[in-house]
C-alpha cells in the first residue's frame, strides 16, 4: 500500500462516510424524539454531510478515470513544458484498485510511443512520466544518440534548433517509433553516456524521456513493472508559467 494523495482522500471518504452514517442510523433518531427540545445537528456531522459526496465523486474520478498531474521537470520537452497540468487516463492499462493499485479488470496495454504515467520502480510514492519506446520481449539499444528497437534504427528527421523554453542549444527532431511521430530533443555537443542495450521482461516497460540527453529513464533505473502503471497521457488540460499560456490549453498528447 503506498501513502499518497489517494489514500488520503480515502481516509476522508471512509472518516465522512462513518460518520454520516453512524449519525443517520443512531443519533438522528434521538434527536428527533426529543420533543421537549429541539436538539442542533452537531457540527461535525455537517461537515461530514457536505464533504462525503465530494470526496467519494473525485476517488472514484481520480481513481478510475481520469487524474490530473502537472509537469515539474523538463525530461519529456519538447512535448510537455515544465508547468503542464495534464489529464491522464486512468483505464487506458487496466481498472485498478485504488491505493492498491491491484488491477481487476483487462483493457489494453501500453503500446509504443505512449506516453505514460507511472511510479517510479525506485520509489513507488513518485510518479513519474515517460514515452514508452519497449514493449516486454524487446531488444532495446541505445548508440550515438540513436535509438534501435529489435535491431532496426528508429528513423528520424532534423527540424531544426529548438526554440522553446525550457532548454537551450538543442536539436529538435521528429521520430518515428512505429508510425508514432513525435518530438525528441538532442544536444549535439553532449557526450552521451547512457549508451547500452537491453532486453526487456515479461510484464515490463523500457521508457525514455523525449528531452535524451536530459532524462533519467530505464537507461538508468532499468524498466518499468507492468503493476508500477499509473495511466496513459492524453490531453494538456492548463498550463501555468508567470501565467496562464492559452496557446497550450486543450493539446492533445501525441
Amino acid at each position: 500500500m503506498i501513502f499518497d494523495f489517494s489514500f488520503y482522500l480515502l481516509m476522508g471518504v471512509l472518516v465522512t462516510g462513518v460518520i454520516w452514517a453512524f449519525d443517520s442510523l443512531y443519533l438522528a433518531e434521538k434527536r428527533s424524539s426529543n420533543v421537549e427540545e429541539i436538539i442542533k445537528e452537531p457540527v461535525v456531522v455537517e461537515y461530514a454531510k457536505s464533504f462525503f459526496p465530494v470526496l467519494l465523486v473525485v476517488f472514484l474520478l481520480r481513481g478510475f478515470i481520469v487524474e490530473p498531474f502537472k509537469i515539474p521537470s523538463g525530461s519529456m520537452l519538447p512535448s510537455l513544458y515544465i508547468g503542464d497540468f495534464i489529464l491522464v487516463n486512468k483505464f487506458a492499462y487496466g481498472i485498478r484498485i485504488p491505493v492498491l493499485n491491484k488491477k481487476v479488470i483487462e483493457t489494453g496495454d501500453p503500446e509504443r510511443g505512449d506516453v505514460m504515467v507511472f511510479r517510479y520502480p525506485r520509489d513507488p510514492s513518485l510518479d513519474y512520466i515517460k514515452r514508452v519506446v519497449g514493449l516486454p520481449g524487446d531488444h532495446i539499444a541505445y548508440y550515438n544518440k540513436v535509438l534501435y528497437v529489435n535491431g532496426n534504427p528508429v528513423q528520424r528527421k532534423f527540424e531544426g534548433q529548438y526554440e522553446g523554453p525550457g532548454q537551450e542549444h538543442a536539436s529538435e527532431y521528429v521520430e518515428d517509433l512505429v508510425d508514432a511521430e513525435h518530438p525528441i530533443l538532442l544536444m549535439p555537443g553532449r557526450p552521451n553516456s547512457l549508451e547500452g542495450e537491453y532486453i526487456v521482461p515479461e510484464k515490463m516497460y523500457f521508457v525514455m524521456g523525449d528531452n535524451r540527453d536530459n532524462s533519467a529513464d530505464s537507461r538508468v533505473w532499468g524498466a518499468v513493472p507492468e503493476e508500477n502503471l499509473v495511466g496513459k497521457a492524453f490531453m494538456i488540460w492548463m498550463h501555468w508559467s508567470d501565467g496562464v499560456h492559452w496557446k497550450r490549453l486543450g493539446n492533445i498528447i501525441n
